[in-house]
């Protein structure tokens, strides 16, 4: 895990190394402070020597300004180490996130996503600055001020001794407990994300139906279990305090009754004043750092499950990838379908598609009809190499579509989807998204095809027009029009229509389809429709139930032959007219 996360150190390996080695300096001067208040009060003042007075308060002077120096400067390193690490660490999961296949992406929900790219990032940077300083300062003070104290008294050193293994055991018992409270809470925060996701999607949903109490009640009922979590692990960590602060109450108390007898003993000889000055001082130090150190281990506790997670998504391989010496040139748009099986998942207990053999001629129109679930939309994703076959195979220009490179087979296999996307920005940069070279003429004969330009000229901007994210601000059928300009932008070998005309009217539809035949009869044209005559003319046509393709033919042919293709005829074709 951690060797994960660490590669997105990088370039910031520098400030990384550079801010504990500051730390390092900035501890050794304050150790050697309290060594400084010993002379000064033994030579200096106890016995009114103005002159080691003044050197010895210039040296302590001097020793308090390189610390803060040092201090400066770890800040100022491990400030843009921490930074720069995050900053690495999100363009790497969105990277790999880029190169999911529809199988990856189906197993991380988009919310989870979204925390462990915001959130989880954000504690993990925290927990990085923090043990890059914190995590250094604090064992380097204690070993330090550890060694200063046995020079002073190898038997006062017992006491710390005696008290560092309550601490850890104590800190250990703590983190054993609090962890996976937080492991559990960070899931929650998934699901938190969600809900909310979900319901800014839906709202129209929810104001529609009046159900704003509903979406209250769910959010509250999310929020209120994070909340529960997070109190119940900070109640665990409640305890640290106490116990650190119980710990050093009770070493000054041994310290200060053990020195004040060694200096009676003594009289003031092998065991000064200044040495207990000092002594205070150092187990201000010790603890203190011990201290900060159980807030390190806190906020390690606290990220561990974060980490996990992010390097988990980064460990993430995608199933799908270009083979080697992969086929670069897709020759032409057939399409053959080879005893196809396919499911979702592995351990899934029916097939999603079985049996499928259909054989489809380059620049052929092909229809598939079907019920709502019998597969049609996943049949035309095996196409372009979305998912695997599970069983029998797909041939593009008869290739089998595993042995291309995938960038070189989704170039020649343009899809418009049954759920429309626009990205916000202006009309030419969505329909670049077809071919980010493509010139105004070609732009505009793309939406003459797809009847869009006159709808984008009527626009006061025309093809300048904003486009809102999602495209909320043009409607469903002028949506799908400019997809399909932005398919037909790519000048695909294969074109698939995934229910894409189902928000236009049916003279529109069918001007659409026009075009096609005379404006690209040498693509293969895949059109999923639930309307007869969006699929009448086709040169073949696919009936498909449960996963299955039962019927094929032109429309004659599926008229003479298949009981269901001949069912939805009649039902939409009304006295012999549509």
């Amino acid at each position: 895990m951690l060797r994960k996360l660490a590669r997105s150190v990088r370039e910031n390996i520098w400030a990384a190394i550079l801010s504990p080695l500051c730390m390092v300096g900035e501890v050794y001067m304050e150790v050697q402070i309290p060594r400084i208040i010993a002379a000064l009060v033994d030579h200096g003042i106890q016995v009114s020597n103005t002159q080691v007075v003044w050197q010895q308060g210039l040296l302590l002077v001097l020793s308090a300004l390189c610390s803060l120096c040092f201090g400066v400067g770890s800040a100022v390193f491990a400030a843009k180490a921490a930074t720069g690490f995050s900053r690495n660490l999100r363009h790497d999961m969105f990277y790999r996130v880029q190169t999911f296949d529809f199988g990856n992406i189906d197993k991380f929900s988009t919310a989870s996503i979204i925390t462990r790219l915001t959130s989880d990032v954000a504690n993990i940077q925290m927990c990085f600055q923090m043990m890059i300083r914190m995590a250094v300062r604090c064992p380097v003070m204690v070993v330090l001020a550890c060694i200063n104290v046995f020079r002073i008294s190898p038997k006062l050193c017992l006491v710390y001794l005696i008290a560092l293994p309550i601490l850890a055991l104590g800190l250990y018992v703590l983190i054993r407990l609090v962890h996976p409270v937080f492991e559990r809470a960070f899931k929650i925060l998934d699901k938190l994300n969600n809900v909310v996701q979900e319901n800014l999607h839906g709202m129209r949903v929810v104001k529609s139906f009046v159900r704003e109490e509903k979406e209250k009640g769910k959010f509250t009922a999310v929020a209120d279990d994070v909340k529960a979590n997070f109190m119940r692990a900070e109640r665990i960590m409640a305890f640290n305090n106490p116990l650190m602060q119980l710990t050093i109450y009770s070493c000054v108390i041994a310290i200060s009754f053990l020195g004040a007898k060694m200096i009676v003993e003594s009289g003031n000889t092998t065991f000064t004043t200044g040495d207990l000055t000092s002594m205070f001082t150092y187990t201000t130090q010790i603890l203190g750092g011990l201290m900060m150190l159980s807030m390190v281990f806190v906020m390690i506790t606290m990220s561990r499950a974060p980490m996990e997670r992010c390097a988990e998504l980064l460990g993430e391989e995608p199933a799908l990838r270009s083979p080697a010496n992969a086929v670069t040139e897709v020759k032409d748009g057939s399409v053959d379908f080879e005893n196809v099986d396919f499911r979702y998942f592995a351990d899934a207990k029916k097939n999603a598609l079985e049996q499928v053999n259909v054989h489809i001629e380059a620049g052929q129109t092909v229809g598939i009809l079907g019920a709502t679930g019998s597969s049609k939309s996943t049949l035309v994703q095996l196409i372009p190499r979305l998912y695997d076959v599970t069983g029998g195979c797909v041939k593009v220009g008869g290739v089998d579509v595993r042995d291309y490179d995938l960038k070189a087979l989704r170039d020649q296999v343009a899809m418009v989807l049954q759920k429309n996307v626009l990205f916000a920005g202006s009309i030419k940069d969505n329909l670049r998204w077809g071919d980010p070279n493509a010139t105004d003429e070609q732009m505009e004969h793309a939406c003459r095809l797809a009847c869009a330009h006159d709808f984008i000229t009527a626009f006061p901007d025309g093809y300048d027009t904003h486009i809102e994210q999602g495209g909320k601000n043009v409607s469903g059928g002028q949506k799908q029009r400019l997809c399909i300009a932005r398919a037909l932008l790519k000048k695909p070998k294969i074109l698939i229509l995934d229910d894409s005309t189902s928000a236009v009217d049916t003279h529109t539809d069918a001007m659409i389809r026009k075009a096609f035949a005379e404006e690209i009869p040498g693509t293969t044209k895949f059109i999923i429709a639930q309307r007869i005559a969006s699929v009448q003319e086709a040169d073949l046509i696919l009936v498909m139930d449960g996963g299955r393709v039962v019927d094929q033919g032109n429309h004659e042919q599926l008229m003479a032959t298949s009981r269901i293709y001949r069912e939805v005829y009649e039902s939409q074709v009304k006295g012999g007219e549509e």
